[in-house]
């Protein structure tokens, strides 16, 4: 059965869920906790993933309410542009496809650089373009076939982490014996370098790049439009989705910082690595060297997914050629595959020919890009709600309700603006600012100077016509 677009609803619950999970889950987790409990201490790095996938949370209650109402593929940007205003759709469009466009070049390069691990004498570059090529064949190939690589990439890591928690936790009740004298004092790595260990200031620095690190449950939203039966299954993977994310990243976090001290966290390893290797789990380094490597090939195929049906999106509102919205016979849009391939081509070209002017600016558009798109979600879902009882229909009709209208749209919107408003005060990323907001004004001036000339070409084909 195919969709009102043309695409193939094939998608099931445990498909979706994994695709958002596959989104989210990758380095940031698995290389950059680490340096976040370093900085923040452990409790504050708790603190600051809970308050993370709190504001997580409120988001996907308002994407709920519009995605099973109007399941479409590229969803978010259609429902700004109906809601919002057509220049903030087309915005949040193309500020999304970057995202996933420089994420798909830096995790390439990621891919290439552990593959160095086993096969040290063969070129980076190699390896990056076989994972490129093994990513765009799974694109292009029919959505079922997509949503089950998708599937297993996801499973891989996500039974990581599973075994990961118990073998910490086996540690920490004494069941695993570890190096001499550690299990005595492991809740004490909670404490030892004080609550706090560089201030509360370092806890909202925290959140900001928590905030980034939960970028991807969007993806739910992204594949309505090809999901099955979305009334039951867009709520189901929302909720399982939340449950196993606030799961996954709070409990590995407490495992990290109860068998590690904050000061040996870093960026220099993972942390995973170094716990288990405490554990005395035999080829650590191995194992999650090829956890590392199936979590970056999962993201930049739930990456390739969401950039092209973001293009095609654009392109089935005539916000531009019309081609990329052209399905090829396995009900995929071919052309905006290639094109967001050739996007990421690009950022990895940048990420090494110019990695401190032209990669940072596209790092730190896209940085910003997360945080606006999930304000678009909330301004929708509040503005949707408010249009759909002032034309006099009953919310009892709505096959799923975001609950304490308006109070979580309206929360959700502040918390994310709050982050943004943070960004200004850190040093370090307040670039994403100087870098953003120009890119944000630069879409908004294309989208309305495209539309005056569209509107200028009509006008003109009229009055030719009335001679």
């Amino acid at each position: 059965m195919e969709s009102k677009q043309g695409f193939q609803r094939e998608m099931k619950s445990r498909h979706v869920v994994m695709l958002s999970l596959g989104g989210v889950i990758g380095t940031g987790l698995f290389l950059s906790s680490g340096y976040t409990i370093q900085q923040a201490g452990p409790i504050g790095t708790i603190l600051s993933y809970l308050v993370g996938a709190l504001v997580v949370y409120l988001v996907m209650l308002c994407l709920g309410e519009l995605a099973v109402h109007m399941p479409e593929t590229g969803a978010f940007h259609s429902y700004a542009a109906q809601y919002i205003g057509g220049g903030t759709g087309y915005t949040v469009a193309w500020l999304y496809w970057l995202t996933w466009t420089v994420a798909l070049g830096s995790e390439f390069t990621a891919a290439g650089m552990l593959m160095q691990r086993w096969f040290p004498f063969v070129s980076v570059w190699i390896w990056s373009g076989l994972f490129a090529a093994v990513i765009f064949i799974l694109n292009i190939l029919t959505v079922k076939f997509f949503a089950e690589s998708e599937f297993w990439f996801a499973l891989v890591k996500v039974l990581a982490i599973v075994l990961f928690i118990i073998l910490g936790a086996a540690a920490i009740v004494g069941f695993i014996p570890m190096e001499s004298g550690a299990n005595a004092s492991l809740f004490a790595n909670f404490t030892n370098e004080g609550i706090f260990p560089n201030g509360v200031f370092a806890i909202l620095m925290t959140m900001l790049a928590v905030n980034f690190a939960f970028s991807g449950t969007e993806l739910i939203g992204i594949a309505a439009g090809e999901t099955e039966n979305p009334a039951q299954t867009i709520p189901k993977a929302i909720r399982t989705t939340l449950i196993r994310l606030i799961l996954f990243f709070v409990g590995s976090i407490f495992i990290l910082s109860a068998l590690l001290p904050a000061s040996e966290a870093g960026v220099l390893e993972s942390p995973f690595v170094a716990v288990l290797e405490r554990i005395g789990v035999p080829y650590a380094a191995d194992l999650m060297n090829f956890v590392i490597l199936t979590a970056i090939l999962s993201a930049a195929n739930s990456g390739l997914y969401a950039s092209s049906r973001m293009l095609w999106s654009l392109s089935d509102k005539r916000m531009i050629s019309p081609i990329f919205a052209k399905l090829n016979k396995n009900g995929v849009p071919l052309h905006a595959v290639i094109l967001s391939m050739l996007g990421g081509a690009l950022a990895l070209l940048s990420s090494i020919i110019a990695p401190d002017t032209v990669y940072v600016v596209l790092v730190s558009i896209s940085g910003l890009a997360v945080v606006i798109v999930w304000m678009s979600i909330s301004a929708s879902q509040f503005l949707f709600r408010k249009k759909y009882v002032k034309e006099g229909k009953s919310i009892k009709n709505l096959r799923y309700r975001t609950p304490f209208y308006p109070v979580v749209p309206i929360l959700a919107f502040v918390l994310c603006l709050a982050s943004l408003i943070g960004i200004a005060f850190d040093p370090t990323q307040r670039v994403a600012l100087y870098c953003g907001i120009p890119f944000i004004a630069l879409c908004y001036g294309s989208y309305y100077l495209t539309k005056r000339v569209k509107k200028r070409g009509i006008s003109n084909v009229a009055e030719s016509k009335s001679y």
